[in-house]
C-alpha cells in the first residue's frame, strides 16, 4: 500500500513538473531571448521550483502555502501569458489545478473557487461570453476534482494502512495476551492440582501408615485380623487410585453427592483405618453449595485430620458443622499435642489460601489448661455461593 500512495504521489508531482518543463521548453523555440524574455523564464521557473519548497513527495510540509505559492506565481504566471499573447509559453491552468486538488485538505479549499474564477480575471480583455468562460472555470474545476478524487482514493489506501498496521499490532497484543493467559492458567492449574493432591493424597497415606502399623505390629499374633485389615487397605488404596484420577479428569466437578454424604463417608473411613475416635455433629439443613466450597470444607477437614495424627499424635477428634442461609461454620477440635508457635507449611497454607478465595476465614489454635487441645475453626460465606447440585 505503500507503494501505491508513494506512486500516486510521484505520478501527480510528474504530471506538474511535465507542465512546467513543456513551458519552459518553449523559451528555447524562440530567437534571440529578450529582456522580458528572461525574466518570464525566471518567473516561470520560480513558479515551478519555489512551491516544492512545501510539498515534495515523501517530504510533505506544508500543503497551504504550496496552495498559495502555486497560485500567486503560477496563476499570475498564466494570467500574464493572457495579456501578452507575443509569449511563445502559452499556459493553460489544468495540471496545476490537479495538483493543488491531490494536495487539498480542510484549510485549503478556498482553492476551489479561485480556480473556477480565474478565468474572469481575463474575460473582458479577450472579450469572452460568460458562456466561454464559465467553460475554461469548468475546465480547471474539473482537473482539480480530479486531483480531489486522486487525494481521497490516495487517504484511503493510507487509512487502509494505518487499519492493516493496528489490526496487526492488536493481533499481537491479543496473541501475546493470550499466551499470558494461557501461562497464568496453566499456573493456577498446577497449583490447584498440586494443592488437591497434597490435600487428598497426603491424608490417604497417613490413613495407609498407620494401618500398616498396626497390621504389622499383629503379624505375629492374629493373622486373621492381619488378612482383614491388609483386604480394607488394598480397598483404600483402590478408592485413593479413583479419587486421584477424578482429581486428575476433574471428574469430581461433575459429582452430585452432597457435602453431608461426604463428610460422614470420609470420617467412616478415617475411623476404620486408623482407628482414631471421631464425633461428628451435623447441624443445620444443608443448602445446594458450589462444587468449590464442598471441596474447599472437605480439604479443610483431610489436612486437619491428618495433621492432627501426624504432628498431635491426637486419639480423639471432634468435628462440627454447622449450615445456614448466610454461611457454613467449620470447627474441628483434637486432643493431641498442642503447639508452641503455629508455623505455616503447605498444608496450612493452602487450607487458608482455599478458604480466603471463597471470602472466608481459617483459624488453627492450641490451648494447654485443664485439658489440652488443638482446634481449627472455619466460615465461608454463602452469599451468591449456592447453585444446584449438577450445576457447578
Amino acid at each position: 500500500m505503500k507503494k501505491i500512495l508513494s506512486f500516486m504521489d510521484w505520478g501527480i508531482f510528474a504530471l506538474r513538473s511535465y507542465h512546467y518543463f513543456l513551458l519552459l521548453s518553449r523559451f528555447f523555440t524562440e530567437g534571440e531571448p529578450s529582456n522580458s524574455t528572461w525574466l518570464n523564464f525566471i518567473w516561470l521557473m520560480a513558479a515551478f521550483i519555489v512551491p516544492m519548497i512545501f510539498w515534495f513527495p515523501g517530504r510533505r510540509k506544508n500543503k497551504a502555502w504550496f496552495c498559495i505559492l502555486e497560485l500567486l506565481l503560477g496563476g499570475s504566471y498564466y494570467v500574464n501569458t493572457v495579456f501578452h499573447p507575443d509569449l511563445a509559453s502559452k499556459a493553460d491552468y489544468l495540471l496545476p489545478s490537479l495538483t493543488m486538488g491531490f494536495l487539498w485538505t480542510r484549510h485549503t479549499l478556498w482553492i476551489i473557487p479561485i480556480v473556477a474564477l480565474i478565468p474572469f480575471t481575463f474575460q473582458s480583455h479577450l472579450g469572452l461570453s460568460l458562456k466561454q468562460t464559465l467553460g475554461i472555470g469548468a475546465d480547471n474545476l474539473l482537473f482539480c476534482f480530479i486531483g480531489i478524487w486522486a487525494s481521497s482514493v490516495a487517504n484511503a489506501y493510507y487509512q487502509k494502512n494505518e487499519l492493516v498496521a493496528e489490526v496487526e499490532q492488536q493481533n499481537k497484543l491479543l496473541t501475546h495476551y493470550a499466551a499470558e493467559i494461557e501461562k497464568m492458567t496453566l499456573l493456577k492449574e498446577r497449583n490447584r492440582m498440586s494443592k488437591e493432591l497434597h490435600d487428598t493424597l497426603g491424608h490417604s497415606f497417613i490413613s495407609l501408615i498407620m494401618s500398616l502399623d498396626v497390621s504389622i505390629a499383629l503379624l505375629d499374633n492374629n493373622t486373621a485380623e492381619v488378612k482383614d485389615r491388609l483386604i480394607r487397605l488394598r480397598a483404600l488404596a483402590e478408592n485413593n487410585l479413583n479419587e486421584m484420577r477424578s482429581i486428575v479428569h476433574e471428574i469430581s466437578e461433575e459429582e452430585e453427592s452432597n457435602l453431608i454424604q461426604q463428610v460422614e463417608e470420609l470420617v467412616v473411613s478415617f475411623r476404620e483405618h486408623t482407628g482414631t475416635d471421631v464425633v461428628l455433629n451435623l447441624l443445620g439443613k444443608e443448602p445446594p453449595l458450589l462444587f468449590e466450597v464442598r471441596q474447599t470444607i472437605l480439604r479443610v477437614i483431610q489436612e486437619s485430620f491428618t495433621n492432627a495424627l501426624k504432628h498431635g499424635k491426637a486419639s480423639q477428634l471432634r468435628l462440627e458443622l454447622w449450615f445456614s442461609e448466610s454461611n457454613v461454620q467449620l470447627f474441628i477440635q483434637n486432643n493431641g499435642k498442642p503447639f508452641d508457635k503455629l508455623e505455616y507449611g503447605f498444608g496450612l497454607t493452602t487450607m487458608k489460601q482455599r478458604v480466603e478465595e471463597l471470602g472466608g476465614n481459617l483459624f488453627v489454635s492450641s490451648e494447654v489448661g485443664t485439658a489440652t487441645f488443638t482446634e481449627v475453626r472455619c466460615e465461608i460465606p454463602l452469599k451468591g455461593m449456592m447453585v444446584l447440585h449438577g450445576k457447578d
